[in-house]
């Protein structure tokens, strides 16, 4: 790190703290003696969505939380709950080696946690991100819950 004074190159961390994902770190000039402070926080990888018609869109955390509430509406099923699984599919989706995320993948694994949290909820996201056409979609998506 260069001394932003002098841009001496050689600098030392006297001192350095965690405050919540950003670490910050108070630093002295080998040369010159002053003393600056540097904050890092780790690089956020993009993601990007491919959906069906083949374009790509970058991936919107609140975009899948309105899809998932509008899917919760008049359920007992609590904001905490939703960030809970939108916390856990963002952070399976990032520890996947490529960046570009099929859209239904994104889905299976909505409909994969909205299965486990409430039955009714996973039949009304179902039938939209499946695009239902008939009554019997909808029987079948209530087997699968039973």
């Amino acid at each position: 790190m260069k001394c932003p004074y002098c841009l001496y190159e050689d600098t030392r961390v006297v001192d350095s703290r965690q405050e919540d994902d950003i670490v910050r770190r108070r630093r002295e000039c080998d040369k010159c003696g002053k003393r600056f402070t540097t904050f890092e926080r780790p690089e956020i990888i993009e993601l990007w969505v491919l959906k069906k018609d083949d374009r790509k869109e970058r991936f919107d955390r609140d975009k899948l939380r309105r899809g998932i509430a509008r899917a919760c509406e008049k359920r007992s099923i609590s904001p905490e709950t939703i960030e809970q699984m939108l916390d856990k599919i963002e952070i399976r989706l990032r520890k996947r080696k490529d960046t570009v995320v099929r859209s239904s993948d994104i889905g299976n694994l909505v409909m994969h946690n909205l299965k486990k949290i409430d039955p009714v909820a996973y039949v009304r996201f179902a039938s939209v991100y499946k695009e239902f056409k008939d009554i019997e979609e909808f029987d079948e998506a209530i087997k699968e819950v039973r």
